[in-house]
């Protein structure tokens, strides 16, 4: 069965725009046309699309998941070095996972923050506050916020 450009983008939610910039920058290469030129995809595409639209998810550049496609189509003789790529994206990945950890972490700190400020009608509340009674688990952050203070 084949699908349109407009069938293939709501399947795997993204816009016609996107998957036309993806075939202009040659990672589309699997796509058929019509006699007419018009884009038809098949089944099979799916796969194709899910790991584009996965490493693009992961912040790797158009240009480097264009690598990626090429070594795909030269076979085999690339294992080594789609397995190399995706090593370093997956530490990318990680790196990135934690910093948001740690954006999460302050992030809950500040509405702690607010509620709390909320509650009391003023922000001022916080100035006297004990650090036994913020929550245990938003604590350090309150504590680096301290630090990051003296340092300016």
């Amino acid at each position: 069965m084949y699908y349109t450009i407009g069938e293939i983008a709501k399947k795997i939610n993204v816009s016609p725009h996107t998957l036309r910039f993806y075939a202009k920058e040659g990672l589309l290469p699997f796509v058929e046309r019509s006699e007419s030129g018009i884009r038809m995809f098949k089944d099979e595409d799916f796969q194709w699309l899910t790991i584009i639209e996965c490493l693009k998810k992961t912040g790797m550049p158009i240009k480097d998941i264009k690598t990626y496609m090429d070594w795909l189509i030269e076979g085999d003789s690339t294992i080594d070095k789609r397995l190399e790529m995706f090593k370093k994206q997956k530490e990318a990945v990680e790196k990135q996972i934690e910093e948001l950890k740690e954006t999460l972490k302050l992030l809950e700190y500040k509405c702690w923050y607010y509620e709390t400020a909320k509650k009391a009608g003023t922000c001022a509340v916080l100035n006297t506050i004990k650090m036994e009674d913020i929550p245990e688990e938003i604590r350090p952050v309150k504590e680096n916020l301290k630090k990051v203070r003296k340092l300016y």
